[in-house]
């Protein structure tokens, strides 16, 4: 249960970032209850989508699953601390629009999906972890944004920068045991 939700906060982490940053620009508080709805619902719903295509092509990688596991952990940790690294935290928030939610809700959860290929591994159901993945990042989205203002000038990209750490150290542990 421990890997689903680290697994979970590892994903949640950019939406979290994301909604700090929005949190500094947002020119309604109405943002505080739209992002962790599109964010959790964007990252379920990817992760999901993972899954699914992991268990359509899951009989090809028997023997290879937690090299392929290992490798796309440490791609998509590997990316998150790289974008990090490389983002502008001095960037303005765009104003708030349907499609504005709508890309950041798909940019934030596009690791998700490689994640959701790993969910079988995952000593859980894995609608369990379909599930967590949603609500932690909600909670997560929510709390990154009521904490944004304050948090952002301090610690800005660091928190994508711990995703990417935790699923670097999910990967190990997989290949590890």
């Amino acid at each position: 249960m421990w890997e689903a939700i680290a697994l979970s906060l590892a994903l949640a982490m950019d939406a979290a970032a994301v909604s700090a940053a929005r949190a500094l620009g947002a020119e309604s508080h109405r943002e505080v209850v739209i992002l962790p709805f599109v964010f959790g619902g964007f990252q379920a719903a990817m992760a999901a989508l993972g899954w699914l295509g992991g268990a359509a092509i899951g009989p090809y990688l028997v023997g290879w699953d937690r090299w392929v596991a290992f490798g796309l952990l440490l791609l998509i940790g590997g990316k998150m601390l790289y974008d990090a690294m490389t983002s502008d935290a001095n960037e303005v928030p765009v104003k708030g629009t349907t499609m504005v939610y709508l890309g950041l809700g798909l940019a934030t959860s596009i690791d998700a999906a490689a994640a959701g290929i790993t969910l079988p591994l995952v000593p859980v159901p894995p609608w369990l972890s379909v599930l967590l993945i949603g609500v932690v990042t909600a909670i997560c989205s929510m709390l990154g944004h009521l904490a944004g203002r304050a948090l952002a000038h301090k610690f800005g990209n660091k928190l994508g920068a711990v995703g990417g750490l935790v699923l670097i150290g999910l990967a190990v542990k997989m290949v590890i045991g």
